[in-house]
């Protein structure tokens, strides 16, 4: 039987030959995710027989689609992915699976893995202070958050309480 979401809408992740991978990696980071489906080009088909037509996984709930279509495409930082964390172990967990074996930090919180994808991981209680905070706190919060790369909540505390 197919598998269809019951989401109404799915992200739909493009990659290059590296789809399996990419889905291993990411269902063995997150808790609470799994593969549910994952079905190969196979021989006959324009595509290399082991590359993935469709896989569809769980992130912590959140189901996504993926599979190998070529290099014509590529991830940029116009989308990524959130990860809304708890605390600083939290946020560093993410933050070393994702970049580690090829994965670059960019600024801000936002990283890239190891297949291009752009990933935003964020404390919790940053949406918490920009959302009832007062403006000139999350001001000088910014300012600190800038000079980042992996977020540090003990330095965004300081800097909105400063």
């Amino acid at each position: 039987m197919p598998y269809v979401s019951s989401q109404k809408i799915t992200p739909f992740l493009w990659f290059d030959g590296q789809a399996e991978a990419a889905i291993n990696l990411y269902t063995s980071i997150f808790p609470n995710s799994e593969i549910i489906s994952l079905k190969k080009w196979g021989e006959g088909s324009e595509f290399p027989a082991d590359w993935v037509m469709t896989g569809t996984m769980s992130l912590c709930g959140l189901q996504l689609y993926a599979f190998d279509g070529g290099p014509m495409f590529k991830f940029t930082e116009a989308i990524s992915l959130f990860v809304m964390c708890k605390d600083q172990a939290e946020i560093d967990f993410y933050w070393e699976k994702l970049t580690e074996n090829g994965g670059s930090e960019t600024q801000c919180g936002w990283l890239k893995d190891k297949f291009g994808l752009t990933w935003q991981i964020v404390p919790a209680m940053l949406g918490e202070k920009i959302s009832s905070g007062e403006p000139a706190r999350i001001a000088q919060m910014f300012q600190t958050m800038y000079t980042m790369k992996k977020l540090d909540i003990a330095a965004l505390e300081a800097a909105y309480n400063a």
